[in-house]
């Protein structure tokens, strides 16, 4: 979808349905809109695909990485949901209406139940978000409430200290949020799932509720010990979800892998039914092994690694000089062509090219190019604040398919800086991300970003602003902050990229994360997968998907 702010006045979610991402195919293979495979008849079955095991229970408001998205999105439902295409539309929602950008009513469904079988009222809304956005609480996606009245930000707090003041009931199907501030896009991001509504049982006790999820969406799990941790969730299709959307199988077993190799190769045997990350191993051959069932198209994906400043010889202005040197002492496009065969494209933002008010054009983009000379010359400068002595690790999880890439930016650092530089493998994303959130990682480290609403704002705000929930670097800058404001208030789409693209010039100045690329999606289907689809954002659309 375009990031496409809804002019004042009546705001109704339903008018955000027909804008549609650019660049995006909306069918599978490779782009060309022929899928032979996907218009063959077909049941149901039981679909089967590849996913990594869940960093934490599965608390929507309390999960930010794909492993856990992919399942939450599959069991819950929420106010709206974004098609293929990145077009929303209403799901749990009957209304999303403002005449301010401020004061927004919202109106449900009044035929949902959770799976357990009570029904889905405003209240388990009003009363999930409260519980995210608790300061006491940290929950990961806390920063998607920021906006709400009631949510305090200051040098002690970073959340709400008891019930939002911006989220009132009306009645049983009926509730209003207030805004501190006009945000014009809030309704594009209502289809995230840190905004999913949770059963009366959720309350008695969050932790144990992760382990075993009671949903409102498409799929629900098959029952005790679905969740096999390490290895795969078994998912059923919900008959009693009654949304907008079709469940065209049985359901849908998520299996984790521990690396991409092992799941490609399961692909090409008949065991996998759909793939989304091919291995850097298969990437020169899988379009020719897999023909018609190769998916290769643009994705809403940024690939990044970030440098925290709390490390060593990376504050201040020793620490910019090194961060403008690594930066361009990496050849990305010799890279992204040898290592991925041409299915990334090196960065000149820190966005996407698929979403509305990306500009390749940005000042200060040139310190995103290989340039040998500038680099030694300002790590030079940098030396002679502090000597530089060590090695200039970038830690990555190892189940993730990443060693090949990082290995060829390490040696380019290496053989650029004249520095040692190498990896630092983390057996399984879970053992990194821990490290990462509890900030004792003593290394630079992986980082990228999928989107989660498809707006510039958002490859933005949740990694770079204050205290944000997916700013592992602890980024601040407070003018960045301003116009990351600015942005968001502005209703005028034109207005409001031009000021994220301001906001992103002060970023290529201070590079809290370095930008590589940005990523395809690159998978493939079975021989007996039909009608696959991937998404904006790179999952392949589940509850469409057939075999037989």
């Amino acid at each position: 979808m375009k990031r496409s702010r809804i002019g004042l006045g009546l705001i109704a979610l339903a008018a955000a349905g027909s804008l549609a991402l650019a660049g995006c195919s909306s069918t599978g293979g490779t782009g060309n809109g022929d899928n032979s495979a996907s218009e063959t008849p077909a049941s149901g079955g039981i679909i089967t695909a590849n996913g990594s095991e869940p960093q934490n229970p599965l608390i929507p408001t309390n999960t930010n990485e794909v492993g856990g998205g992919k399942i939450l999105d599959a069991i819950f439902a929420g106010l709206v949901y974004y098609a293929a295409d990145g077009s929303a539309h209403n799901d749990l929602a009957e209304s999303i209406e403002s005449d301010d950008a401020i004061h927004y009513t919202v109106k449900l469904r009044q035929d949902s139940t959770f799976t357990d079988g009570t029904p889905v009222k405003a209240e388990n809304f009003v009363k999930a978000w409260n519980l995210g956005a608790q300061n006491e609480l940290q929950h990961l996606s806390n920063y998607f409430f920021e906006d709400i009245e009631g949510f305090e930000i200051t040098d002690d707090v970073y959340g709400a200290t008891g019930d939002m003041s911006g989220l009132k009931v009306v009645d049983d199907y009926t509730f209003e949020i207030t805004l501190k501030q006009a945000a014009s896009d809030f309704p594009l991001r209502l289809g995230y799932s840190a905004f999913y509504p949770l059963p009366d049982v959720a309350f008695d006790d969050i932790d144990a509720f992760g382990q075993n999820p009671i949903g409102n969406g498409m799929y629900k799990l098959a029952g005790d010990g679905a969740w096999q941790h390490d290895v795969q969730i078994e998912l059923v299709k919900n008959e009693d979800y009654n949304g907008p959307r079709e469940v065209n199988n049985d359901g849908l077993t998520i299996v984790f892998y521990a690396s991409q190799d092992s799941a490609y190769a399961d692909l090409q045997g008949g065991n996998l039914d759909v793939l989304d990350a091919i291995p850097d191993s298969a990437l020169a051959n899988f379009e020719s092994d897999l023909g018609d069932r190769a998916i290769n198209q643009p994705a809403a994906i940024f690939q990044s690694f970030t440098i925290p400043s709390r490390l060593a010889h990376f504050d201040g202005e020793e620490g910019q000089l090194r961060r403008a040197a690594l930066s361009m002492a990496i050849n990305r496009g010799e890279i992204t062509d040898v290592i991925f065969q041409g299915t990334r494209t090196p960065a000149s933002d820190f966005t996407s090219p698929v979403i509305n008010g990306w500009s390749d054009s940005l000042t200060g983009a040139e310190v995103l190019e290989y340039n040998p000379e500038k680099a030694k010359e300002l790590w030079a400068q940098a030396d002679k604040i502090s000597p530089w002595s060590g090695t200039f690790e970038i830690a990555y999880n190892a189940d993730g398919g990443h060693q090949s890439w990082v290995d060829a930016v390490t040696n380019s650092i290496k053989n650029t800086l004249g520095i040692d530089a190498a990896g630092h493998p983390y057996p399984t994303f879970a053992e990194a991300r821990t490290e990462i959130t509890n900030r004792t990682i003593q290394t630079a480290f992986r980082t990228g970003w999928q989107a989660d609403y498809p707006g510039l704002f958002n490859f933005l705000g949740p990694l770079y602003a204050t205290n944000a929930g997916s700013n592992d670097g602890d980024y601040s800058n407070k003018k960045f902050d301003e116009l990351l404001h600015e942005g968001s208030v502005e209703t005028d789409p034109a207005k409001a990229n031009a000021l994220f693209q301001q906001a992103q010039e002060i970023l290529l100045v201070d590079l809290p994360a370095i930008p590589l690329w940005y990523s395809n999606v690159t998978g493939g289907f079975g021989e007996d997968a039909h009608n696959v689809q991937f998404g904006w954002n790179s999952v392949p659309i589940y509850n469409e998907i057939t075999k037989g």
